[in-house]
């Protein structure tokens, strides 16, 4: 009887992803006519330089190949962003049970190629940038998550779920690069030889014979010399030989991996919940760790974290010494109990060369990638009482977004700035091209309706971490970035992956 029942819903799930997909813009309540359209004056132009320093051979133009823009994960863009001059905002709604979009990629075209996710499954969309039409789509496996969702109706089955496709990255020649829930890892094309555009898979590999009972991929990326190295959220380690397509995996017992990895010419960086790591191939052909240092994991699961741990990507900068070397970094924040450290990192020794507290105490969390630029981190706080998903009613956090600096010789750093905007649970970034840092902040003020939850994209400066504007993007859950990303097109747009779909923000004189 179960297993019929699971079988309906299943079908019940297709139905819904294929028939109530509303294809306008994202709803808004009565309460966002109210709502103040914008804060604060336009910002003009300031050019930090362009975001230089590295060029992955297999992936497509920094930028536009993966969520945080490059294999480093530096959540920084040449582009330039919006300044906030007459600013136009436009919507995607993609199903009237979520469809949140994670990773932004753009094609060779300016085309956004992305995956939506809701309560029922995955698609890959192709969408124009400026108008965000669908051109054409293709559902992905339904992820085991979504099944235990219809089985208990408890959504956290599905958004601390990060397999499936959550992440991805584009390969050079306009090529996403999923790994499914299925654990089938897939390369994909567009086909317009018949005239519209279609889907088509290019190649795949079938890993879920490598990997025990319940282990998904969270994501695959490629290295510098073309090997495909995946993570589970169970601890595997694995990769794809280039060339023979051969399979080589090792485990990392006990421990959780729930983020992306970071790929740079010297090496493979992961995070686990209790230590991180730098990976290289070993003579065997294995993947074997050449460092792995371990972090304050703190003693509890913080409210507005996925796990008791590090909750971010591991950042990657190459920092310029005053000497004119170079020191090779990597970041990430640990989960200490009162106060989180951004932790850095020797890539070469593992060697910890700065920890800097961040955040009020008590009140302290980070579930984010950092932004990396110069010799600067950025680093937002996500400690939320309410939680933030789209379920809460009023979802609020605590304010704090950082900027530290290495010391001329990048053996330690001090605090820039901070700033106090709120910003839940958005991915930040920075557009160097502009000089701003994008923020997703829920205001709360006497100019907003009591219990209208309203979101704004917030723009504040780099070099000082002022604010500088904030533009009304909508009301109401639909509208709830829950752990979405914000990205810089290099069409100067921002963009948004909220509950129900994709928000985008742009000049009116664009």
């Amino acid at each position: 009887m179960h297993a019929v029942f699971i079988k309906v819903l299943s079908f019940f799930s297709a139905f819904l992803m294929l028939f109530l997909s509303p294809g306008g813009q994202i709803r808004q309540p009565l309460a966002a006519k109210k709502c103040p359209a914008y804060y604060g004056t336009p910002a003009e132009v300031n050019d930090l330089g362009a975001v230089e320093g590295f060029s992955h051979p297999y992936l497509a133009e920094e930028g536009t190949n993966g969520m945080h823009g490059n294999s480093y994960n530096t959540g920084a863009y040449t582009y330039a962003g919006p300044l906030g001059i007459d600013p136009v905002v436009k919507s995607r709604s993609m199903n009237v049970f979520g469809g949140l979009v994670a990773t932004l990629m753009f094609d060779s075209q300016g085309r956004i190629m992305c995956i939506s996710g809701n309560v029922v499954g995955f698609r890959l969309l192709l969408m124009d940038a400026d108008t965000l039409e669908i051109l054409c789509e293709t559902r992905l496996p339904q992820r085991a998550s979504t099944r235990e969702f219809f089985r208990t109706l408890d959504f956290g089955k599905i958004s601390n779920d990060t397999s499936g496709g959550a992440y991805c990255h584009l390969l050079k020649g306009d090529r996403p690069l999923i790994a499914n829930s299925d654990n089938v890892i897939q390369i994909f094309y567009v086909d317009e030889s018949a005239g519209a555009p279609q889907w088509k898979v290019e190649k795949e590999w079938n890993i879920a014979p490598f990997l025990p009972e319940g282990a998904y991929i969270t994501d695959a990326i490629p290295d510098y010399e073309g090997n495909i190295w995946f993570v589970t959220r169970p601890g595997q380690v694995g990769y794809v030989q280039a060339g023979t397509d051969r399979v080589h995996i090792v485990s990392l017992e006990n421990e959780e991996i729930q983020n992306t990895l970071a790929i740079c010419a010297d090496g493979v960086y992961i995070v686990s919940d209790y230590a991180m790591y730098r990976f290289e191939i070993g003579e065997n052909g294995d993947p074997v760790h050449t460092w792995r240092t371990e972090y304050d994991r703190g003693s509890a699961l913080k409210p507005g974290a996925i796990n008791q741990g590090s909750g971010t990507t591991p950042t990657l900068l190459d920092c310029p010494r005053a000497d004119g070397s170079v020191a090779r970094l990597v970041a990430i924040t640990d989960n200490a109990d009162e106060r989180v450290n951004v932790v850095v990192y020797d890539r070469d020794t593992g060697r910890v060369l700065a920890e800097q507290p961040v955040f009020e105490a008590g009140h302290s969390v980070s579930e984010n990638s950092l932004i990396a630029f110069g010799r600067s981190f950025i680093v937002e706080n996500n400690y939320t009482d309410t939680g933030s998903g789209f379920l809460e009613k009023n979802p609020t956090g605590y304010p704090g977004v950082t900027r530290i600096d290495m010391n001329a010789d990048c053996t330690g750093c001090t605090v820039a700035w901070e700033s106090q905007e709120a910003s839940i649970s958005v991915v930040p970034k920075l557009s160097a091209g502009s000089g701003l840092v994008y923020l997703y902040t829920r205001e709360m003020n006497d100019d907003i309706p009591e219990n209208a939850v309203a979101w704004y994209l917030t723009a504040i400066d780099f070099e000082t971490g002022e604010t500088r504007y904030k533009v009304f993007t909508g009301c109401g859950r639909n509208w709830n970035n829950s752990y979405g990303p914000i990205t810089v097109g290099p069409n100067g747009t921002v963009y948004v992956g909220v509950f129900n779909g994709l928000v985008s923000v742009a000049d009116g004189n664009r």
